[in-house]
Order: structure tokens, then sequence, then C-alpha cells
């Protein structure tokens, strides 16, 4: 029996041919995703982060939450980055309601704020004794029992800031007590606020009447906010906030860290996170007027 030879026919050059990267389809993959990232975060939604005390008890620094962009329709600050000069007017725009939640652009600063609206177009403002008086008729104030607030990284109860509320509970752990009141809106929007003390600066605040196009919002913890109660010179907002300074509404906390988490520390993220905050709500509770 013979041997045969059999002829291997060699591999085409072109599959020799070592594959190389795309550079350009690469560079225009990631364009596009950044482009549709910032698009969804411009006109539909995104995440915001809470650097201070001044919205406490809704709001602790430290929470993470959602703000959709679309409820008050777009304006020039619905850019993820305030590069645009004012421009007026609103595309779809609506009056927000009161008692909502929203964040906005200083009226001197690109920094986004994160207050409550209280006051809309037409209303007659004004603030006595802390108690605010829209329309002529004080709003309705309740007196509830304090609210105690675990002390930790992000909420330190800090003395200059909660001056003698730092406690020791029966758990052996700090709280900050903070005396609350719940105020309910014409229309219904009830929400709570903290009321540390007297301070003529922010608790008295002269009638003025909000004109066409502006709204007047507070932060719920009213003696520590620079809101519209409080002039620009002292990082306030100096009034009546232009509705085109609107960014959003906030909606829920997704979550929430207490300020121990570590970058290269996994495990650190979990331990960090505060629990019962995921998922609230911050729709204001609407009764019956």
């Amino acid at each position: 029996m013979s041997d045969q030879k059999v002829d291997i026919a060699p591999e085409p050059a072109a599959a020799r041919t070592p594959k190389t990267t795309d550079w350009w389809a690469e560079a225009k993959g990631v364009f596009w995703l950044v482009l549709a990232v910032l698009a969804f975060h411009s006109f539909i939604a995104k995440p915001f982060y809470i650097p201070s005390e001044s919205m406490m008890p809704s709001l602790i620094k430290g929470d993470r939450l959602v703000v959709t962009k679309y409820p008050y329709g777009w304006s020039y600050v619905s850019p993820s980055f305030h590069v645009l000069p004012f421009i007026h007017g609103r595309l779809l725009g609506r009056l927000p309601a009161r008692g909502d939640i929203v964040i906005l652009k200083p009226p001197t600063s690109n920094s986004d704020y994160i207050k409550r609206v209280i006051g809309l177009p037409g209303d007659k403002l004004a603030v006595r004794n802390g108690t605010v008086i829209l329309n002529g008729v004080p709003v309705k104030r309740e007196f509830l029992p304090p609210a105690m607030f675990p002390v930790d990284a992000n909420a330190p109860c800090a003395e200059d800031q909660f001056p003698g509320r730092q406690v020791t509970g029966e758990d052996g752990k700090l709280y900050c007590r903070l005396p609350i009141v719940r105020e309910t809106l014409p229309g219904g929007a009830r929400f709570d606020t903290v009321d540390l003390e007297y301070n003529p600066a922010v608790d008295e605040f002269p009638e003025i009447t909000i004109p066409a196009g502006h709204v007047f919002v507070m932060g719920d913890n009213r003696d520590r906010s620079a809101d519209s109660r409080v002039p620009a010179a002292g990082m306030g907002l100096g009034g009546p906030v232009p509705f085109e300074n609107l960014g959003g509404r906030a909606e829920f906390i997704t979550f929430s860290l207490d300020g121990t988490s570590q970058i290269f520390n996994p495990i650190s993220w979990f331990t960090a996170l505060r629990g019962g905050r995921a998922l609230t709500s911050l729709h204001p509770e609407r009764t019956r007027p």
C-alpha cells in the first residue's frame, strides 16, 4: 500500500491578518453613549446629592435622590451643565404646586439649590415670628414631638448649627433632637419643618407680592436655609426666583449614606447605607383644604 501525499492548502492571507481595533468606531460609540446620558439627565431625570442640612427633616446630608426634569417643562437651566445665558420662558411650561420640592439655579451663580415652593405668582407673602403669612392668612402650624436623627459623619449635629441638640438615646447612641413643626399650605400640601429658635434674619420678612413668572421658595430647616428670604449677599436667593430657574422636581430618595464609605473598601459601600430612607417619596402629603 503506497503512501499518499495530501496537499494542505495554505491559509488565506486575509485569515492570518490579526484583527485591529477600529478606534474611530469605538470613539463614536462612546460619544453617542455620553450624548444619550447627557440628554437623559437634561430632559428626563437625573440623580441629585444633598450636601447640607437646609432641607431637614425631609432631606439629610448624604441622601441621594431622583429629580425629574419634565414636570415644569424645559428652560435654559435644563441641560446638565449650566452654560446657557438666561433665556426667557419655558418649553411646555407648567407652574409647580405649593409644597413641591424643586431644584433651581440661583440668579447669581451656577450651583444647584434644593428648596420647597411656598408662594406662587400673585401671592402676597410675609413671614412674622417664623410663621408664613400667605394672602393675609397665617399658614397652619402644628407642633409635633421632637425628631431624633442618629448622629453620623454626614449628620454630626454640629454645635454651631444645632446648639445643645445632641443627646444620648436610651440605646446609648448619639442623636440630634430637633423640634418639628408641621405646616399645611393653602391647597392642602402638608410637610414637616425644623424650627430651632427665633432668628430675626429669617423669621421676619416684610410682605411682598410675588411677581408674575416667579416663585418663592424656602428650606424646611427654617433657621438654617439660604432661600428666598435671604439676600444674595448672604448666599441666599434674594427674593422670589424666576420660573425659568427651576430645574426639576424631587421625586424620591434612592439611598442615603452616613459618610463612612471609602472608595477602595467595597464593604463600606454597604455598611455606610442608612436604613429606612430608600424609596422615600418626596411629594408632600396632600390633604383636603
